[in-house]
């Protein structure tokens, strides 16, 4: 063999090994692609069917909580200010939970419901629950403490005085604050029992008001999470994210290299 001959063989061989080592680096990239792409599609996977963020919102939301940014500039649930905002007890917020988590979970999404069964579904739950919180009303409610009651009679007190003595002032009367508080005081006597129960009855009616559309909004996230398994939708939807990642994640064919032969530009093999 001719020394133009060997350096012609080791040329070839150099860029045989070259265009090998490109396809093994072409092919982890391909790897790296198709787990990283296999991973994303499980996460979203998950995310899909995963319902806990929204049980945990609706938990919040029972409590009266609202959202506050905090000094970074996240959003955090607080504790109301104002305590009119609380409309259930504990009991009441553990009621209404443990019963939606039997309806929010990832079995109804998988499921598979027809118009008339989801609507049928709905009228129970809805028809079962209000009847239940009719029941056990007074352990569902938070009912005003006494001490509630009495800042909001002391409030009113303190407006009535508020305004004796601007009429006193119009009229070009001598004010005297611990008479009229007196004189306050004395008109209540004896109905002060009945102050109290009458606003107590005012507090309970004005978060009724508020526990309608609170108790809508939960009728909605139950409805909801019966539409997600109309005819299927969801699994369907679940089938078509795995084979999309079953498609991508398939490694695609190596090329051939051993077919390579150094000696094809002569004309044959040796």
């Amino acid at each position: 063999m001719t020394k133009e001959q060997e350096d012609f063989i080791a040329q070839q061989q150099a860029e045989l090994d070259n265009l090998k080592t490109k396809e093994t680096i072409n092919q982890t990239q391909q790897n790296q692609q198709s787990i990283a792409v296999q991973q994303q599609e499980r996460s979203m996977v998950k995310d899909q069917i995963d319902l806990t963020q929204e049980l945990e919102t609706i938990e919040h939301l029972l409590k009266g909580e609202v959202l506050k940014k905090n000094k970074i500039g996240n959003a955090d649930w607080t504790e109301p200010e104002d305590k009119d905002m609380v409309i259930l007890s504990q009991y009441g917020i553990h009621l209404i939970m443990n019963t939606i988590t039997f309806y929010i979970n990832k079995n109804t999404l998988m499921s598979n419901y027809d118009e008339e069964t989801i609507n049928q579904k709905m009228e129970d739950f809805t028809e079962d629950l209000g009847d239940t919180i009719f029941m056990e009303y007074e352990k569902i409610f938070q009912y005003p403490s006494f001490e509630d009651c009495k800042k909001v009679l002391e409030a009113r007190i303190q407006r009535k005085k508020e305004l004796r003595k601007f009429t006193k002032e119009i009229l070009g009367q001598d004010v005297d604050e611990k008479q009229i508080t007196n004189e306050l005081y004395k008109e209540l006597e004896g109905k002060i029992d009945k102050e109290i129960e009458k606003i107590k009855e005012q507090i309970i009616k004005n978060k009724l008001k508020r526990f309608l559309i609170l108790m809508r909004t939960i009728q909605d996230a139950v409805h909801s999470t019966y539409l997600r398994a109309y005819q299927g939708q969801e699994r369907r939807s679940l089938r078509q994210h795995m084979n999309i990642s079953e498609t991508i994640g398939q490694p695609s064919a190596p090329k051939n290299t051993s077919q390579f032969n150094p000696f094809s530009s002569w004309g044959g093999k040796r």
